[in-house]
This record gives structure tokens, sequence and C-alpha cells, in this order.
């Protein structure tokens, strides 16, 4: 008997609950907030290849530890930044202003670029027949 009390209290809360939600318009509109989520991706391996500044300490993350990337607008000025989730560090493309100090703004200097990834990666698949000929010579020998 009493349990069944709980659960009508329960449901009747959870119902009137509802009874002071706006529409996401009015919410969108009214919110208080700087930043607006656009979305959390998964970093990319070109995310691991920017260029950023050295880091003190070994410890600290580093862009090929940053597992997402958070994407967010600035209400405000308009302005798009993209920051790795362990690392904090972000770029940001906003053509109209200069919020960012250079090489955190797009675009972005690279180590490294796709291409050379995927030169590097053929040479290395053509590479691999061929020591393996190498070293089943060498055992026979």
């Amino acid at each position: 008997m009493e349990s069944r009390l709980i659960q009508a209290a329960l449901l009747a809360a959870s119902c009137l609950a509802g009874c002071g939600q706006t529409s996401s318009e009015d919410a969108y509109a009214s919110h208080h907030g700087r930043y607006l989520g656009i979305g959390v991706y998964s970093a990319g391996t070109m995310w691991s290849r920017i260029a950023v500044p050295d880091r003190a300490d070994a410890a600290v993350a580093s862009t090929a530890d940053d597992e997402q990337v958070i994407v967010v607008i600035d209400s405000r000025t308009g302005e798009v930044r993209q920051c790795g989730n362990l690392t904090g560090y972000c770029i940001g493309m906003n053509p109209w202003a200069a919020s960012l100090v250079e090489g955190q703004s797009s675009p972005v200097r690279m180590r490294e670029h796709t291409a050379d990834l995927q030169r590097n990666e053929a040479n290395a698949t053509q590479a691999e027949p061929e020591a393996t000929a190498n070293a089943a010579a060498a055992v026979r020998n």
C-alpha cells in the first residue's frame, strides 16, 4: 500500500514537472550562456598533427591524447572554436576578428599533411614484402 502511494506521488510529480516547459525556440532565445554547443566529434588523425607550442610538463596531455573535439560557437562574436577534450587546446575560425593568437586560427600550421601520411603509409606497405623476403633469405643463408 505504501509503495503504491510513493509510485503515485512520483508519477504526479513527473507529470507536473513538464507544466513549466517552454518551446525549444523560447529556450534558445532566452539562453543566458555565451557559448552554444555545435557538437562533439572524434579527434581525427590530423588533429594530433597540429603544431602546438612545446609543453613544459611531459605529463600534460598533447593533441595526440585528445579523443574528442568539442565544437562551440560564441553567441556574441560568431566565432567557432574547436577544442580538444583532454588538452583544452582550441583553434578558432572567425575571419572578421583576430581574437586568437597566431597559430590558433584557421588555417593552422601542420607538422604533416594528409598526403604525407598517405605517401608514408604506401611506402611502408610496399617495403613490407621486401623486408620479409630479405629476412627469409638471411635465414636460408
